[in-house]
């Protein structure tokens, strides 16, 4: 892992992908990085386009600022890819994690990404809907990227993901839910 890693999530207002970004955060902080976490609005409505940032480093972040060349791409909303450009700015060995039903191959090509840059697939959206009831992809997307990047153990994002749904936030199905998604998209992601 190089000192420091930049990954730019792209998702829709309500499917919890500031939430996700947060959440990543506080898992590799416990590790003892160092971290960021901030959230790109448009238009601050349900549905609507957005993007969240991640910084994590080995070393104390100064930079405060938009990544423009992730590392990682974790987009939690396929219907993004045909509207939006999720590689711009992307490194030659950047990794992309994306929620959907198709094989990386396929987003390989549909994409147009170079052969050192690597794709993971997960159907987050069905795995949300078979644990937690409705098609909110966060926590299966949390795990996925940890098993794509390595940035963190599944022991320790499960702590953190169970940390930021309780404290009374939420019922103890929901967190048991919450948990069963993240490790399903940590043991199901596949790679292309």
């Amino acid at each position: 892992m190089t000192d420091t890693i930049e990954i730019r999530w792209h998702g829709r207002g309500g499917q919890g992908t500031v939430t996700a970004a947060k959440v990543l955060a506080d898992a590799c902080l416990s590790s003892g990085k160092n971290v960021q976490a901030f959230p790109e609005y448009g238009p601050e409505r349900s549905g609507a386009p957005l993007r969240a940032y991640n910084r994590i480093s080995t070393r104390p972040l100064r930079l405060h600022c938009p990544v423009t060349q992730p590392n990682i791409v974790a987009v939690a909303d396929a219907t993004l890819l045909d509207s939006i450009d999720v590689t711009e700015g992307a490194s030659d060995d950047a990794v992309f994690v994306i929620n959907t039903g198709k094989a990386p191959e396929e987003i390989r090509r549909q994409l147009g990404l170079k052969e050192t840059q690597k794709v993971f697939t997960i159907d987050a959206s069905k795995i949300a809907l078979e644990t937690i009831g409705r098609p909110l992809p966060n926590s299966c997307m949390l795990g996925a990227l940890a098993k794509a990047s390595g940035l963190v153990d599944l022991e320790t994002l499960l702590e953190d993901v169970k940390k930021s749904f309780g404290g009374g936030k939420f019922s103890e199905k929901i967190i048991t839910a919450n948990l069963e998604a993240t490790r399903r998209g940590y043991e199901e992601v596949r790679e292309g």
